[in-house]
C-alpha cells in the first residue's frame, strides 16, 4: 500500500470552485492520454502516485479514455484498490459520458438511458460507489437539455455522484443548461472547456463562456492548456517522428503550420524571459483569470508532471508580459471538440 508524503498539501495551491464549498487544486491530473493499455501500468502508477505526493487531489477521467475505451478507468480503479484505498476521501474523482462508448442507439449522446448506464459502468470499472463529479461530456442537440440535466440530477440524488458538471458547452448552451438546472433543482458545479494560448474560444462572444461562469458562480476546470503538447518544447524545431502529431491522433500534424510554430517559438522566448518553460507559462497564463479554478494537465512521465506543477511557482504576469503574449496568442484552429459540442 502506498504511503503518501506528509507534506503533500504544503505547496499546492487550492482554489474554490465557483461559489461552491469545494476547493480544487490549481493543477489537476487528467487521464485522457497515456493511461490506457498502450502505456505500461507501472509508469501510469508512478505518475498518479507522484501527483498525489504533489498535492494533486483531483483526478479526471471519462468513460472513453483509453485506449481502448474504459481502460483508463480500469487502470485507475486498480490504483484505488491497491494504493489509494485509504485516501479515497482525500481525492476528487471525476468522470464523464457523452461521446461514443458502445455500439447501437444507446451508447452515445446525452440521453438519460446512456448517461446513467455509462455512469454505472464507470463505477464498476473504478470500483467505487460514487464519483465526486459526473459530467455531461458534450452538448447533444438531439436530446432535450432537460433530459440530460435530469440524468445528472438523478446521478446526484442517488449519490452515484456528489456534483454535476458540463463540458465544452458554448456560452449560449451553458446559459440554457444552467437555467434548466435551476428549474429542476440541480446545482451545476463546474464547466470543463478547452482553453489555451492557441485555443481561446471561451473568450469569444458577448457574453462569453468565462463571463457566464463568472456571473453564475460556476467553476471552470480548463483542459488542454498545453494545446495537446504544442505549447511545450517538443515542436520548437519541427515535428519529431516519435511525436503524437507524427503518429496520428487528436493532435494533427496540419495543426503545426509554419506560422503557428513561429508563434510558439515567440511564446517560448517570452517564457524564457520569465524564467519558465513554455509549458509552465502556458499553464500560468490560463490560471491568470480568477474565473478559472483549475488547469487540467496530462503527463507521460513524472518529470513532465513535475514541470507542469512548477508553473505554480510563478503565476503573476506583468502588463508588459501580457501585452507581449497577446501578440502571439491566437486561435490556431485546433479546437477539435467544437464541431461536436460548442459550435452547436
Amino acid at each position: 500500500m502506498f504511503t503518501p508524503a506528509d507534506d503533500r498539501y504544503d505547496t499546492m495551491t487550492y482554489r474554490r470552485c465557483g461559489r461552491s464549498g469545494l476547493d480544487l487544486p490549481a493543477i489537476a491530473l487528467g487521464l485522457w492520454q497515456n493511461f490506457g493499455e498502450t502505456t505500461p501500468y507501472e509508469r501510469q502508477r508512478e505518475i498518479v502516485l507522484r501527483a498525489v505526493d504533489l498535492g494533486i487531489t483531483h483526478i479526471d477521467l471519462a468513460n472513453n479514455y483509453g485506449p481502448p475505451p474504459g481502460a483508463a478507468e480500469r487502470n485507475f480503479g486498480r490504483m484505488l484498490a491497491e494504493d489509494l484505498r485509504d485516501l479515497r476521501d482525500e481525492l476528487v474523482v471525476s468522470t464523464k459520458a457523452g461521446y461514443l462508448q458502445w455500439p447501437g442507439p444507446y451508447g452515445d449522446g446525452g440521453s438519460r438511458k446512456y448517461l446513467l448506464a455509462s455512469l454505472d459502468q464507470s463505477l464498476d470499472r473504478l470500483g467505487l460507489d460514487y464519483v465526486d463529479i459526473f459530467y455531461s461530456h458534450r452538448f447533444d442537440p438531439t436530446t432535450p437539455l432537460r433530459e440530460t440535466l435530469g440524468a445528472l440530477k438523478t446521478a446526484v440524488d442517488s449519490r452515484r455522484a456528489l456534483y454535476a458538471g458540463i463540458s465544452s458547452y458554448s456560452a449560449e448552451r451553458t446559459q440554457e443548461a444552467l437555467a434548466v438546472a435551476q428549474e429542476i433543482g440541480l446545482e451545476v458545479l463546474v464547466h470543463q472547456p478547452s482553453y489555451s494560448l492557441l485555443n481561446r474560444w471561451v473568450e469569444e462572444g458577448d457574453p462569453n463562456v468565462l463571463d457566464v461562469l463568472g456571473e453564475s458562480g460556476t467553476g471552470a476546470v480548463v483542459f488542454s492548456p498545453l494545446a495537446q503538447g504544442m505549447l511545450t518544447d517538443k515542436y520548437l524545431d519541427g515535428v519529431p517522428q516519435d511525436s503524437r502529431a507524427a503518429q496520428g491522433g487528436p493532435l494533427k500534424e496540419e495543426f503545426l503550420a509554419p506560422e503557428t510554430l513561429e508563434r510558439v517559438r515567440a511564446l517560448n522566448q517570452i517564457a524564457a524571459g520569465r524564467g519558465q518553460s513554455l509549458a509552465q507559462m502556458a499553464i500560468a497564463w490560463v490560471l491568470r483569470d480568477p474565473r478559472v479554478t483549475t488547469a487540467l494537465v496530462g503527463a507521460s512521465s513524472v518529470r513532465q508532471l513535475e514541470d507542469s506543477v512548477a508553473a505554480l511557482d510563478k503565476l503573476a504576469f506583468t502588463d508588459a508580459e501580457l501585452d507581449a503574449i497577446e501578440e502571439h496568442s491566437v486561435n490556431a484552429g485546433i479546437n477539435i471538440w467544437a464541431p461536436r459540442s460548442s459550435d452547436l
